[in-house]
């Protein structure tokens, strides 16, 4: 038979993890408003965002004229994808840096309310470097899932922090730079602020180029990466597919990892 102690002891290690969003729920049912997260209006690299951060990080981003710049509409929709309210508070630390570079990785971002699925397709696009881009195949590939790209797709267009973690550097396999949260213009200006010559990435897939190699270290590379861009003409090999250059006895680039992508 248990004695009271024992009880008593058994009842104080009892631990209970709340579901999400229930302190607000209570806090709210009381009248009581709860303390939510912070965010500050900012200037983007094309045009005016808002952002959203509390302890974990970063948490949510939106351009300022989907709400036409109202802070009270930017609560709204925060409080009804995450259930928490806002207060206006300071910057947080390294947010400057990340807009003014297009390098986060060293920014906390909070992504509770991803899956985990979700949460590697971004940690993924975080990798791709300011100025260059990679198909939804390549990121699909790099997380160990080459078969779920439809599911890559849905995962960036779920992004909670667009730009910061940079989902307009995700195209579609033909070269086309696809679809974006806050519309394909602002993905276009994007990739123009980070000096990519978009039209130019464009009409060279167009011609039937989604790859190229140079002829005097026979790597082959995405256009857009970095060490393509310093091939010279006479040195430029281009190739449809990232088969057809392993054929032609050309490596995968080790930075852009062009590997097995394919353009269909």
């Amino acid at each position: 038979m248990t004695t009271r102690p024992d009880l008593l002891t058994s009842l104080r290690s009892l631990r209970a993890t709340p579901p999400e969003g229930f302190d607000e729920g209570v806090l709210t049912r009381l009248g009581l408003e709860p303390a939510g997260d912070g965010y500050v209006l900012v200037d983007g690299p094309t045009e005016p965002l808002f952002v959203a951060f509390g302890p974990e990080g970063v948490n949510h981003v939106l351009a300022a004229r989907t709400v036409d710049g109202d802070p009270g509409r930017f609560a709204e929709a925060h409080r009804a994808r995450f259930g928490r309210g806002l207060r206006p508070a300071p910057a947080p630390t390294g947010l400057a840096a990340a807009l003014r570079t297009g390098k986060a990785g060293r920014l906390a971002f909070d992504l509770r309310g991803a899956t985990e699925f979700e949460r590697a397709v971004l940690r993924k696009a975080l990798e791709i470097p300011p100025g260059e881009v990679r198909p939804y195949a390549w990121v699909a590939r790099e997380i160990g899932r080459p078969r779920a790209v439809r599911a890559v797709g849905t995962a960036l267009g779920r992004n909670p922090v667009p730009v910061l973690i940079p989902c307009h550097r995700v195209v579609r396999a033909d070269g086309a730079i696809g679809e974006y949260v806050f519309g394909a213009p602002m993905k276009r200006a994007l990739l123009g602020a980070e000096h990519l010559d978009v039209d130019g990435n464009e009409q060279l897939a167009r011609t039937g180029v989604h790859f190229v190699g140079s002829d005097t270290t026979h790597a082959f590379c995405f256009p857009s990466c970095r060490h393509a861009r310093r091939i010279t003409d006479r040195h430029r090999v281009a190739f449809r597919t990232a088969e057809r250059a392993v054929e032609a006895g050309y490596r995968p680039c080790a930075d852009c990892r062009p590997g097995e992508a394919r353009t269909a």
